[in-house]
């Protein structure tokens, strides 16, 4: 009987007597499994047979992690990887070939943009980037050869939200596959599979560890399209995740819940002081009654997330004094850790992207990401204060 998800996140896919009654999944610190005999080897090497082989091939933690997160996202299969662009590399590269097109939503993280450039440098894999805000707008931009559409929804770092169950209904009558990358949400706050997407991947580094110690990916879908993942691009590039990394995500998957309702109820809190706040020229919040993403926001998440994006009042250099101010609030590229975190988008996470492409995706040099921590709000709240005071 499936279990609500605070309690999935704890006990799924794990069978402690299966495992000499150990508590905590067990960690399988292992590159290889022997063999019982040359026969089995050959069996599992020829398929015939169920086991391990060899850690880049499958490790015993590394599938607990896989079968939990297939089930968190309402997913056939999961595979883990070595970092979230290992999975984002392996999955792009899994959907298409020479001459096919991927259609972006309007706004990816910097590597994600990378990437597309190197797919159109090396491979004449072409992109195009959509706001995806009607049917009419995708009716207009997916083409004859458009490969996969391929979402950020919260997009990074603008906020900007995407209706999947629209692109999804689209999409599935032209027969192509939409990837999203749900990294700012968890499955705790969304679960794209359910919309009508067909693969989700995430930044497990983010808020699925939580704890800024993991650097880890992941993706979720269709038992085949895993399998084939499996069997091409992850086996033969080879951005596996190591056993110990796996089973820290196990670890800190534990309190996902928790920790995202304490994020978002935080960030809920910050929003309602820096929106009034002199000194912000804008803000983007997926929470805000008055930004025009908001009812999508209330349709395909369960909470506006913790993640705060802003415009300070000046320029690039009023930013960068201001970060310089905070005390409490770190500077540093990730998000989802406990610890607060704010970074300047325009000349980190996105300095890869040319500065005319940077502004049609909304990222200003005012512009400042805030990952909102686990700390007491009021806390992040006076840090804010005395840093706007010094600028």
């Amino acid at each position: 009987m499936k279990k609500r998800f605070e309690t999935e996140v704890i006990h799924n896919s794990y069978q402690a007597e299966e495992h000499q009654g150990s508590l905590v999944p067990p960690l399988y610190q292992t590159s290889t499994f022997t063999f019982a005999n040359a026969e089995q080897g050959e069996n599992r090497f020829a398929g015939k047979e169920e086991g391990y082989i060899y850690s880049r091939l499958g490790n015993p933690t590394v599938k607990i992690l896989e079968d939990r997160m297939a089930t968190l996202e309402n997913g056939e299969a999961a595979l883990a990887f070595s970092s979230g662009m290992a999975a984002v590399s392996a999955v792009l590269m899994a959907l298409t070939k020479t001459g096919d097109h991927i259609l972006c939503s309007q706004g990816v993280y910097g590597c994600t943009f990378g990437l597309m450039e190197l797919l159109k440098e090396k491979y004449g894999i072409e992109h195009d980037f959509s706001q995806m805000d009607s049917v009419e707008t995708l009716g207009n931009v997916i083409l004859s050869n458009t490969a996969c559409i391929y979402i950020e929804t919260p997009i990074n770092p603008t906020m900007k939200l995407v209706d999947l169950e629209m692109v999804a209904k689209v999409a599935k009558q032209k027969g192509i596959p939409v990837v999203v990358d749900n990294t700012f949400c968890s499955p705790y706050l969304q679960t794209p599979l359910t919309l009508g997407c067909d693969v989700v991947i995430h930044s497990a580094t983010k808020y699925i560890s939580g704890h800024g110690d993991v650097i880890a990916g992941m993706a979720v879908g269709k038992k085949d399209f895993i399998g084939q993942v499996s069997k091409t691009t992850q086996k033969d590039i080879g951005g596996i995740i190591s056993p110990f990394d796996a089973w820290l995500l196990l670890r800190g998957i534990k309190t996902l819940p928790v920790r995202m309702d304490r994020h978002s109820e935080n960030a809920k809190h910050l929003f309602e002081y820096l929106k009034t706040h002199p000194k912000v020229d804008y803000i983007y919040y997926p929470g805000d009654p008055e930004n025009k993403d908001y009812a999508i926001m209330k349709k395909q998440m369960k909470t506006p997330g913790g993640l705060i994006s802003f415009s300070i009042k000046g320029t690039k250099e009023t930013a960068q004094t201001f970060m310089n101010q905070l005390q409490l609030i770190k500077i540093a590229v990730s998000l989802g850790d406990a610890e607060s975190l704010i970074q300047h988008p325009a000349t980190m996470t996105h300095a890869v992207v040319p500065e005319e492409e940077r502004r049609k995706m909304g990222i200003e040099n005012t512009l400042l990401r805030l990952s909102v921590g686990l700390e007491a709000w009021e806390d992040i709240k006076e840090d804010l204060d005395q840093a706007f005071q010094n600028i």
